[in-house]
């Protein structure tokens, strides 16, 4: 298990985890109105969603290489940052009103969650480096 963690692996290119989360977030669309839940739950998190993606682009044009460690470190920094801003977006959210919060919240998280896990696999799953 130690090994598994410890071999470096080049980061995964392609776009095939945020697009499945961002399924997750369109698909919810429909069972608000099937539900009759208030479909601002679902703009909050779709919303939420968007600009994690965003955010996520601009990260991702950053050059991260061996000699450029200032920007390896903010890229670390934003991807860490992000969730957590935006997390807190959703925490306030719920506070004012449950009702709306809490739909939102289960919504960006069931996202967050596929795209982190699919990340995940895709790291894994590659081959390891040298």
């Amino acid at each position: 298990m130690t090994n598994v963690l410890s071999t470096p692996r080049p980061v995964p290119v392609g776009r095939r985890p945020a697009v499945i989360g961002s399924l997750v977030v369109v698909l919810a669309l429909p069972a608000f109105v099937v539900a009759g839940w208030n479909i601002d739950g679902w703009a909050i998190a779709a919303g939420l969603w968007a600009a994690y993606l965003a955010v996520g682009v601009f990260l991702g044009h950053v050059p991260v290489d061996e000699g450029n460690l200032a920007a390896a470190g903010m890229v670390a920094v934003g991807r860490m940052t992000r969730t957590v801003v935006l997390a807190s977006v959703l925490i306030v959210v719920a506070v004012k009103d449950s009702g709306l919060g809490l739909p939102a919240a289960v919504v960006f998280g069931l996202a967050f969650t596929v795209e982190f896990l699919l990340s995940l696999f895709a790291y894994f799953g590659g081959e390891a480096g040298s």
